[in-house]
C-alpha cells in the first residue's frame, strides 16, 4: 500500500483486498473533494468484482473502523478519569452502607458503643475476634476499609490526572468536580459542545424531569453546587453565581479540549462576577 494515494482517489486506491488494516487507514485518512461514482471506480480499480461486492467489502472495513475509533477513544484520558471518579463514588457509597450494616451488627454484639460511619468500623480491624461471630464482624470491617482506601486512592489517582487531562476545568471546578462534570457529560469533548444552561444541571436531571412533569421547581444547579462559588453564595443569589460559574466551566472545558493550554484570564473573569454578584448581599443590608 502507498502511502500517498492519488488526489481525490477513493480510499480503496492502492489497497489490496484482503489488507483490512490498510483499508481502516484509508478510510481515516483518505478525502475527495467531490463525490464520484465509487462503487464502480473500485470496480474499475480491480478491488471489488462487483458493486455488490464492493458495498459488502465497504461494510466490514467501515464497522472494523468504528471499532477501532470506539476503542481509541475509550482508552483516552478524558474517559480514563471519568471511570476512575465513577469508581470513587461507588466505592464511597458502598463503603457508607456496608458501614451502616458492620455498626448495626457490631453494636448488638460488642461491649461498649460502636459509632456509625466509615472511620468508627475501620477502628473495628484491629480488635481480636474473640468468637466466629466476631470474627465475621470484624472480617466485615475490614471490606469497608478496604472500600474507603481503594476510594483515597482513586481519589488521589483524579486529583493527579485531571490537571494534566483538563488544566483549566480542574483549576476553576478542582479537580474531583471537574472529573465529574465530564463523567456526567461522557467525555471532555461532549462536556465542551454542551450550552452553558445544561452545565448548569448536570447531576439534577430527576429534579428537572420532576420541574417537567410540573411537580418541581426549576433545579438552579446540579453538582456544581459543592463548588465554592455556589455553595457560599447567599439562597437569593445562588442561581446567578450557578449561571455564572456554568458559562465559565463551558469555556474553559472548550479550551481545554481545543488548546490544551491554561488561560489565565477566565479565571480571573469568574472571580470578578462572583465578586459582584456576592456584593449584591452588601447593598441589600
Amino acid at each position: 500500500m502507498s502511502d500517498t494515494p492519488p488526489p481525490d482517489g477513493g480510499w480503496f486506491e492502492r489497497v489490496d483486498a484482503d489488507d483490512l488494516d490498510g483499508a481502516v487507514e484509508a478510510v481515516l485518512d483518505g478525502s475527495a473533494e467531490t463525490p464520484r461514482d465509487w462503487p464502480a471506480l473500485a470496480v474499475d480499480a480491480g478491488y471489488a468484482d462487483s458493486e455488490a461486492a464492493y458495498y459488502d467489502r465497504l461494510h466490514e472495513v467501515t464497522t472494523r473502523t468504528l471499532r477501532r475509533e470506539v476503542r481509541r477513544r475509550e482508552r483516552a484520558d478524558d474517559k480514563q478519569v471519568a471511570h476512575a471518579v465513577r469508581a470513587m463514588d461507588d466505592a464511597e457509597r458502598v463503603a457508607n452502607e456496608l458501614a451502616e450494616r458492620v455498626a448495626e451488627w457490631a453494636g448488638s454484639l460488642l461491649d461498649g458503643d460502636v459509632g456509625a460511619g466509615v472511620e468508627s468500623v475501620r477502628e473495628l480491624t484491629t480488635r481480636t475476634p474473640e468468637t466466629p461471630t466476631e470474627a465475621r464482624v470484624v472480617s466485615l470491617a475490614g471490606r469497608v476499609d478496604d472500600l474507603a482506601t481503594e476510594r483515597d486512592d482513586l481519589r488521589g489517582f483524579v486529583e493527579s490526572r485531571m490537571p494534566t487531562v483538563a488544566p483549566n476545568l480542574a483549576e476553576m471546578a478542582g479537580p474531583v468536580l471537574a472529573a465529574r462534570l465530564v463523567a456526567l457529560a461522557g467525555d471532555l469533548e461532549t462536556l465542551a459542545k454542551k450550552p452553558a444552561g445544561t452545565v448548569q444541571v448536570l447531576g439534577a436531571e430527576d429534579a428537572l424531569f420532576a420541574h417537567l412533569r410540573g411537580h418541581a421547581p426549576s433545579p438552579k444547579h446540579g453538582v456544581i453546587y459543592s463548588h465554592d462559588a455556589v455553595r457560599n453564595t447567599r439562597p437569593a443569589d445562588r442561581g446567578s453565581a450557578a449561571r455564572a460559574l456554568s458559562g465559565k466551566l463551558v469555556i474553559a472545558a472548550r479550551v481545554d479540549h481545543y488548546r490544551g493550554e491554561r488561560e489565565p484570564s477566565i479565571h480571573e473573569d469568574l472571580a470578578d462576577r462572583i465578586e459582584t454578584i456576592r456584593a449584591r448581599a452588601e447593598v441589600d443590608e
